[in-house]
């Protein structure tokens, strides 16, 4: 009899075991993905994310001042090739800003850097992640 659990208990491992590794190779395809947050040089605070989306990399950049109005120069970089640049202003109701892209291309061997600067204050948010 305990011979038979055990060969059951084994099994069962087994099969989990299998169903993870299935589910990491896939990408995080549905998932949450990598997210990082941080701190900004001043009171601002930043979020980075990225997860694999049917062969592409879905990203967001995200700042979060808690004041209305305030422009700032964004960045996005893929392994050091620039992807998204421009100028992005904190909307209501919290005072924040995203940057949403689907960049094209495997995620394997991927870092994104992701940087923007207060045109206001000079305030710097600094975010990295790799794939």
């Amino acid at each position: 009899m305990k011979k038979l659990s055990l060969i059951g208990i084994a099994a069962l491992i087994g099969t989990l075991s299998l169903l993870a590794s299935t589910a990491l190779a896939s990408g995080h395809k549905g998932g949450r993905g990598i997210i990082k947050t941080g701190k900004c040089s001043a009171s601002s605070h930043w979020k980075l994310k990225a997860k694999s989306d049917d062969g592409r990399i879905e990203t967001e950049f995200e700042v979060d001042q808690n004041r209305v109005g305030k422009r700032w120069r964004v960045t996005i970089q893929r392994n050091s090739r620039t992807v998204f640049r421009g100028v992005r202003t904190t909307m209501a109701p919290s005072g924040s800003f995203e940057v949403r892209r689907l960049l094209a291309g495997p995620a394997a061997g991927t870092r994104i850097v992701a940087t923007a600067r207060s045109l206001q204050t000079g305030e710097t948010c600094r975010a990295a992640l790799s794939l």
